[in-house]
């Protein structure tokens, strides 16, 4: 099944409650995961940093990133309630970390299992060097990466697991690493990577799903989706495409105040676009092509069958006039109607009788 992370991100605005109300969202509408972002703002950006436009336009106000994400913050206590909180509606619990110190946190004090590494860290070789000596699973997105920085940030992944405790790295340790037998099975058993355009919202055209399949083919791994379109179309195409993973951005109230809410789901919406991937997923089935338990009961009722155009006497020799194909398919196929004209009737045929010539 296709593990669908619900995104709640800073969508808490920095209210426990809201926190909490999120997490309970995200598992009514039948999520496998939901996720928020860990990270101290003073260690993310500097008070020089900018916005981004749709940051402004979300917000509806220009000030600093580091004035922004402050009030974002989540409290290292209020990230043990909401991992107790999870833990008893059992929905999994996943944080991003942006930074050491919240990488630590969420590995040595919470126990994380899985990590995700968002877009734009995945040139952050250090912090991703890191997250892969600590040995857990890795999501990776990948907006706004090229082929070539995907592969990069895929050797920093093979040698941090292939050497948990090396501090001081080359470029070529990292490209040997990936090139080894060994950094290549380590990221196909631990290694995820989503296809994603860092746009909020993503214009359709920007969207090219058709490069899942590039980096699939490309580097043999998982892949996924991290959608940030507006509705819930191209995670459901995603999905058909092959996406193993979806990860979608939702709030409580897409009019809270706050940078990514215009760009996220409200709960009914998210709850729709997992029962429509999980209609997706019954509806791909094995591949195999062959008729299906309700389509055979079908089959006398929808195909054709060679019947009797005329009265036809027994012993007289069949003409092609005096065949005609009509349902039923509950007779003899069309496909003999050849091998019967010329033929000598064996029986009396009236009008409509199905031929067993």
């Amino acid at each position: 099944m296709t593990l669908i992370i619900a995104e709640a991100g800073v969508n808490h605005n920095g209210s426990a409650d809201l926190a909490r109300d999120l997490v309970r969202a995200a598992h009514n509408a039948g999520a496998d995961i939901v996720k928020f972002q860990t990270f101290k703002a003073k260690n993310l950006v500097t008070d020089k940093a900018t916005q981004a436009s749709y940051q402004k336009k979300n917000t509806g106000k220009e000030e600093s990133q580091l004035a922004m994400l402050q009030r974002l913050e989540l409290s290292h206590d209020l990230h043990f309630e909401l991992v107790e909180y999870c833990n008893e509606l059992g929905i999994e619990f996943l944080s991003t970390a942006f930074d050491d110190e919240s990488l630590d946190f969420l590995v040595n004090r919470l126990h994380l299992k899985r990590l995700k590494i968002p877009s734009g860290e995945i040139t952050n070789a250090p912090l991703v060097l890191k997250h892969a000596q600590t040995g857990c699973d890795l999501i990776v997105s990948t907006g706004m990466a090229t082929m070539a920085e995907i592969e990069a940030v895929l050797g920093v992944i093979a040698f941090g697991y292939l050497n948990s405790k090396e501090s001081n790295p080359t470029r070529a340790d990292f490209e040997a690493a990936y090139a080894s037998d060994a950094g290549q099975h380590i990221l196909r058993e631990k290694v995820s990577v989503l296809h994603c355009t860092t746009e909020y919202p993503a214009p359709m055209e920007e969207i090219n799903l058709n490069a899942m399949d590039t980096i699939s083919s490309t580097f043999k791994l998982e892949v996924g989706y991290s959608d940030h379109s507006h509705g819930i179309t191209i995670p459901i195409a995603a999905v058909a495409k092959g996406a193993k993973i979806i990860e979608k951005h939702f709030t409580l109230d897409r009019n809270l105040e706050g940078p990514d809410h215009k760009a996220s789901l409200e709960p009914s919406e998210l709850m729709a676009m997992i029962s429509a991937i999980r209609d997706v997923e019954i509806a791909l089935g094995d591949g195999v092509k062959r008729p299906t338990v309700s389509e055979v009961h079908n089959k006398a009722i929808a195909r054709k069958s060679l019947v009797a155009a005329k009265p036809i006497a027994k012993g007289q020799q069949i003409a092609a006039e005096d065949i005609a194909v009509k349902r039923p398919g509950s007779g003899r196929s069309p496909f003999d109607y050849w091998q019967v004209i010329g033929k000598s009737s064996t029986q009396d045929y009236l009008v409509g009788d199905l031929i067993v010539e």
